[in-house]
């Protein structure tokens, strides 16, 4: 089992950062460890909590990028040329497009807050998620992690967790809640997975051994 280079990708506060730090130091991954975080924005919070923890933090801005297509090229090249094993997405809301699946196929991890396939696609990301569940008026909702393919939120699923939807609750009140009792749960764990070789992928689907 090779010591694996993680990156993680964000584009805010870094929750779901936190989560993978706090995970890496308790000893989860193993000798794999969090090489890199990449922010395709400036000045948000996840690189100081990156910094804190004695991570490389960088900035590759989407607005510096004519497009997508140089954007994802620049994006590969940099985690190509950090010897990136595998890619985290953490609240990273920049498209790219297949050329990073193409250099790191089934190598890129996402977290999702919904139930894939519920509220899942172009336009559900954030909060949007939530306002979703709650006008359907789902009993359930949750988390999930899946494998990043070019077409969005349809990879191969690799966890998924349930967690209650109360008449009360609000989108606000349904992320805090999806967030503690899913997310920062399943995306340690599916990293945690992944260093250790026990995801393959068949068809489409994951088996984990």
């Amino acid at each position: 089992m090779a010591k694996k280079n993680i990156a993680v990708l964000v584009s805010g506060g870094g929750t779901n950062l936190q989560s993978l730090l706090d995970s890496q130091e308790k000893g989860m991954f193993g000798e794999s460890r969090i090489t890199c975080v990449v922010s395709s924005k400036p000045g948000v919070y996840a690189l100081q909590r990156a910094k804190q923890h004695g991570v490389d933090a960088f900035v590759l801005a989407r607005g510096d990028y004519p497009d997508i297509a140089a954007y994802s090229k620049a994006l590969a090249d940099f985690l190509s040329g950090r010897q990136i094993d595998l890619v985290v997405l953490a609240g990273f809301l920049t498209i790219f497009d297949e050329q990073m699946f193409e250099r790191f196929p089934y190598r890129i991890l996402n977290i999702h807050p919904a139930l894939i396939p519920s509220f899942c696609g172009k336009g559900y990301y954030g909060l949007h998620v939530h306002e979703a569940a709650l006008a359907k008026g789902v009993k359930v909702s949750g988390a999930t992690v899946h494998f990043v393919t070019p077409e969005c939120d349809a990879g191969p699923i690799v966890l998924q967790k349930a967690v209650e939807v109360r008449e009360d609750d609000t989108p606000e009140s349904l992320q805090k809640r999806i967030m503690e009792q899913a997310e920062w749960i399943l995306l340690p764990e599916a990293v945690r997975l992944f260093c250790e070789d026990r995801i393959t992928v068949k068809d489409g689907r994951t088996y984990i051994q």
